[in-house]
């Protein structure tokens, strides 16, 4: 069996592209797992399918490198909607695509795509987060319901004050003095692991540069530190500003280049614009369940 995929990215945050429109594939949590190992498969952080949706224009499903089926991605938006444009598979300028997180749709704006990534979820059960009945929870002026700031969090001997947030999926926002020297490696997987978090969680490490400009690192769920994370720049400019650190419009530095995040008064909207893109075409040759190959070619 022969799949072919496309090799994308946002900022570094690496993903394949693989169209199930009219076909399925068995098995393939367990096949993106192995396709993702950097030095026996393909490599990537996340695995996009694209799929017919009975509710939006396309469905988009996505695979963490582990295996694990996720609810969105910001970076791999804007990839799939790149890969859906040079295609020529809608002649729209706004899409509408179904995730596990609701309905996202993502625009072009010049060379960049902006995602409109919807509102913030503040309140610890819909994250989810279990908090303790002692930590009283702050109101958000935005809205009455309740967000989790500044709670205090113990990880080994050191403790971290954290922020959550979801966009879709579990986010924890730390902000530190120097985020470069921070082991994220270390704290990153025990964050994320950690039994207040139900489903596991994202882990954003933030460094404020002023109030219009962040710097980041994450670890994301089920793939380690990446390069970028759309969903969590977003998480931690929403974070920065329930913290009166910044503005709501932001510059977010990630290890792999710039986001630029609003996150809007008009209707508590939270938007991401960024670039996309397209390194290469392959075809994954399916040989037997315990042998795997794949063939690349440049991209067109």
């Amino acid at each position: 069996m022969k799949i072919n995929f496309t090799k994308m990215h946002g900022l570094g945050n690496d993903f394949i592209v693989i169209d199930c429109r009219k076909k399925k594939i068995a098995g393939l949590s367990r096949l993106i797992k192995k396709l993702s190992h950097r030095h026996f498969g393909i490599g990537f952080d996340q695995a996009l399918i694209l799929l017919l949706s009975r509710k939006a224009d396309f469905r988009m499903d996505i695979y963490n490198a582990d295996g694990g089926r996720v609810e969105m991605c910001g970076n791999g938006i804007r990839c799939l909607a790149k890969y859906i444009w040079d295609r020529k598979l809608s002649q729209k300028n706004v899409l509408a695509i179904e995730t596990l997180a609701g309905i996202i749709k993502p625009r072009k704006v010049g060379s960049l795509v902006q995602v409109d990534m919807g509102e913030p979820i503040l309140e610890a059960k819909d994250i989810p987060v279990k908090i303790s009945s002692e930590f009283e929870v702050r109101s958000s002026e935005e809205k009455d319901s309740k967000a989790i700031i500044d709670y205090p969090l113990m990880i080994e001997e050191k403790k971290f004050k954290i922020t959550c947030v979801s966009m879709g999926n579990p986010h924890c926002v730390i902000f530190v003095d120097d985020v470069d020297k921070l082991p994220v490696s270390r704290y990153g997987p025990l964050i994320e692991n950690n039994p207040i978090f139900p489903k596991r969680t994202n882990v954003e490490f933030i460094q404020v540069i002023n109030k219009k400009r962040l710097k980041m690192r994450v670890w994301e769920r089920g793939s380690g530190e990446t390069l970028a994370c759309g969903t969590g720049a977003c998480a931690s400019a929403v974070a920065a500003g329930l913290n009166n650190l910044t503005g709501r419009k932001v510059t977010v530095h990630l290890l792999g280049g710039d986001l630029k995040i609003e996150w809007s008064e008009k209707d508590n909207h939270v938007y991401m614009t960024g670039p996309a893109v397209e390194v290469f075409e392959g075809v994954i040759n399916l040989w037997d369940d315990k042998r795997l190959a794949a063939d690349s070619q440049p991209a067109r």
